[in-house]
């Protein structure tokens, strides 16, 4: 399978539509296959004047603007909308899109964002039960002439979701996350693409492991579904700056910079061969679609550095 690159964009950290824009006009202009937007609603608590925009009216935005990059979520949090209002959200998008939606969706963690909205933030065992329920209804909707679904947490009755989407049968679905005993699940049983992120340290190999017993356990191809993963990248030609960077990174997430070498697989900080063997250890583990965050402010030119220097060496 060929290997795809995406270009993130982390709404929460402040862009406006025209660095969004610019981001995703760039990425498509270097060939890569996917931008990602994150979905959340702000980002901290001292955020009364950083931008976020809303995950789907951006991506629609971009879809409009672009004509060949894929645009999706990554990943839309299940609990800020219906499920059936996302089918059909999403299915919009794919139309005005002409089938290039990614549709990435994940059962929601930042308790800050449920608390100010007024969002109920149920224990994670029953976030995870919605999120297999949600991607049920989301499925039928696509397909399905008229749907009906009765569940322990959402109903619908004879809904209709019109326009299908243009992809068929549906849009790709991602599961973001790496619980073993319920995420993993629920990618084994629903999902087309399965993606970890860049928190995610020497369990890797387990989790893996997870997920092939998860898909033996219900019948299906752990070769069928698509490995994704969700990396931080600072790539610059001075291994200077880099070593400078990875520190700072080291102080705010608690660890060492030997940690962050060694034990983070999606973590990308150095010169273009620096991080194209990190990318290249992950793909040796069956990865083949790489959703990137850079710094932000820097996604153009390092995401430009990127495409010139590394993804002619992996693709």
């Amino acid at each position: 399978m060929r290997i795809r690159f995406a270009v993130h964009i982390p709404a929460q950290f402040g862009f406006d539509y025209e660095h969004a824009k610019r981001v995703a006009l760039i990425a498509e202009e270097l060939s890569y296959d996917l931008v990602t937007i994150g979905d959340h609603l702000f980002l901290d608590e001292q955020s009364q004047d950083r931008n976020c925009m809303e995950a789907w009216t951006l991506a629609s935005a971009l879809a409009v603007v672009t004509s060949k990059i894929r645009i999706g979520t990554l990943v839309t949090c299940n609990s800020f909308r219906h499920p059936g209002i996302l089918a059909k959200i999403a299915a919009t998008v794919d139309n005005i899109s002409h089938g290039r939606t990614l549709f990435g969706i994940g059962a929601g963690w930042k308790k800050l964002e449920y608390d100010a909205y007024g969002i109920p933030f149920p224990p994670v065992s029953e976030r995870m039960d919605q999120l297999e329920e949600a991607i049920q209804i989301v499925k039928l909707l696509w397909t399905k002439p008229k749907t009906t679904f009765i569940g322990n947490h959402y109903r619908i009755k004879d809904a209709l979701c019109a326009p299908k989407p243009i992809q068929k049968p549906h849009p790709p679905i991602l599961v973001g996350g790496h619980g073993k005993k319920r995420t993993l699940k629920i990618v084994a049983k629903h999902a087309d693409m399965c993606n970890m992120n860049f928190e995610v340290g020497p369990e890797l190999d387990e989790l893996l492991e997870t997920l092939k017993g998860h898909c033996d356990a219900v019948g299906r191809n752990y070769n069928d579904i698509e490995k994704s993963f969700f990396a931080y990248c600072y790539i610059t030609e001075n291994e200077e700056e880099a070593e400078s960077h990875l520190i700072d990174v080291a102080k705010r997430s608690g660890r060492t910079v030997s940690e962050l070498k060694t034990d983070m697989p999606g973590i990308w900080v150095g010169t273009p061969e620096t991080v194209r063997d990190r990318c290249q250890n992950l793909i040796s583990k069956g990865f083949t679609s790489f959703q990137i965050r850079f710094l932000f402010g820097k996604e153009c030119e390092m995401s430009e550095l990127f495409a010139r220097q590394v993804i002619p060496e992996l693709s």
